[in-house]
């Protein structure tokens, strides 16, 4: 959540900043209902006074008490409505975006930063699914739309480049692990997912839990509630994410690009405030170097700020060369969420004598969407840095 006193303070930049992610009515409505709540906090707090009596109290004084303790109730039902109001609104305002964030609303209001290799164009390219060996159509017989199979070498391609990205996030410092994909709605509100985000979420009502559409959440849960006495720390996992993909009907309904399930290994900081931005860099230059690697055509983006998330302030796409579609997707990403999911997860450090929040930023090493890259841009063949890592040379139907 955004910082409520430095809100206060100085409402009008935070309204400038937020209404370029199409925030500011969500911003004033909370400003009203927290001056509502502020203006009542005293009135309780005196009426509350008035009921604490020195000594043997007279009988008009019992009358009066009487009088003040119903006045008191009444209040203070109102300061809790007034208080919940508050808080609801506060959970609608996402972080606002850095003054270095593009003006914008779409992908296509997105800044190109770089470009990386040379795009290929095959005089014939084969997309992915005529590539490699997917099964979409027994895949929906067993789950429904938008999900797949992939089988034999390119399962194997599809193992080597989770493994390859592993090994290269941990080369730079971050710890692995294989985190849970089931949490509680504390976890998704905490890293901004809820209320924003609702309807791609998938839930195990039964259970109060929900599947997690990036490991970042686990990742950001794992010091909920801390004080962190060293920092950064760095952590990188593999997980199996789920995403319900709502609002993307007739989008990219071919083949495995856009899919209600998929792979990822993710990167994920907690930092000092003071070092997060280059922290962002830094995330960012790992992506770049596996794709290097990997000899995968790319350019960056800096994103446009009404295209953020609701927890990020700046984010950066690596989009990858696609030749059947003969354009650039995004591949991977990697935000700087400030303290932003930080006060709501209640992660700390010592900065001096004061408690502070952290800085969270997270990144992503590889998806599924990396194999569906390799298969068009060497349509086939893979490249030598995954064959030590169980890759076959060539990609077979």
């Amino acid at each position: 959540m955004i910082d409520a006193r430095a809100a206060r303070n100085d409402p009008d930049e935070f309204r400038r900043r937020l209404a370029r992610k199409g925030a500011a009515e969500e911003f004033d409505a909370w400003l009203a209902v927290d001056e509502r709540w502020r203006a009542l906090v005293p009135r309780v707090d005196d009426l509350r006074a008035q009921t604490k009596l020195k000594g043997k109290p007279t009988p008009e004084q019992l009358e009066q008490l009487r009088g003040v303790k119903e006045e008191l109730q009444a209040a203070e039902e109102e300061l809790a409505t007034a208080e919940a109001a508050r808080d609801a609104a506060l959970a609608l305002i996402p972080n606002p975006p850095d003054d270095s964030a593009p003006d914008g609303f779409t992908d296509e209001d997105a800044v190109e930063v770089r470009t990386w290799g040379e795009p290929r164009v095959p005089p014939d390219p084969k997309e992915h699914t005529e590539v490699g060996r997917f099964d979409m159509e027994r895949a929906a017989r067993l789950s429904g739309s938008r999900f797949g199979y992939l089988i034999g070498d390119t399962a194997l391609l599809a193992f080597a480049v989770y493994r390859f990205a592993l090994d290269r996030a941990a080369a730079h410092g971050h710890t692995p692990m294989l985190p849970p994909v089931l949490v509680r709605e504390e976890a998704m509100y905490g890293t901004g997912f809820f209320p924003t985000d609702r309807t791609n979420i998938y839930a195990v009502e039964s259970d109060d839990l929900y599947l997690t559409g990036t490991s970042e959440v686990a990742l950001a849960g794992l010091h909920m509630g801390e004080i962190l006495e060293e920092l950064p720390l760095r952590y990188t996992a593999f997980s199996t994410n789920f995403r319900r993909e709502a609002g993307a009907a007739g989008k990219d309904t071919r083949g495995m690009f856009r899919v209600h399930q998929f792979n990822k290994v993710e990167l994920f900081t907690f930092c000092d405030p003071a070092g997060s931005a280059d922290e962002h860099e830094r995330l960012l230059s790992i992506e770049e170097e596996i794709l290097q690697a990997l000899e995968l055509p790319y350019r960056v983006v800096n994103v446009a700020a009404g295209d953020l998330g609701a927890s990020a302030t700046k984010k950066y796409d690596c989009e990858g060369w696609f030749p059947s579609q003969q354009r650039y997707r995004e591949l991977t990403s990697t935000s700087n969420t400030t303290d932003f999911q930080a006060r709501r997860l209640g992660v700390r450090f010592r900065n001096g004598k004061s408690l502070e929040p952290v800085h969270t930023l997270n990144g992503t090493a590889a998806t599924d969407r990396a194999v569906l890259a390799i298969l068009e841009n060497f349509q086939g063949e893979v490249p030598e840095v995954l064959r030590s890592y169980g890759a076959p040379a060539t990609v077979t139907r």
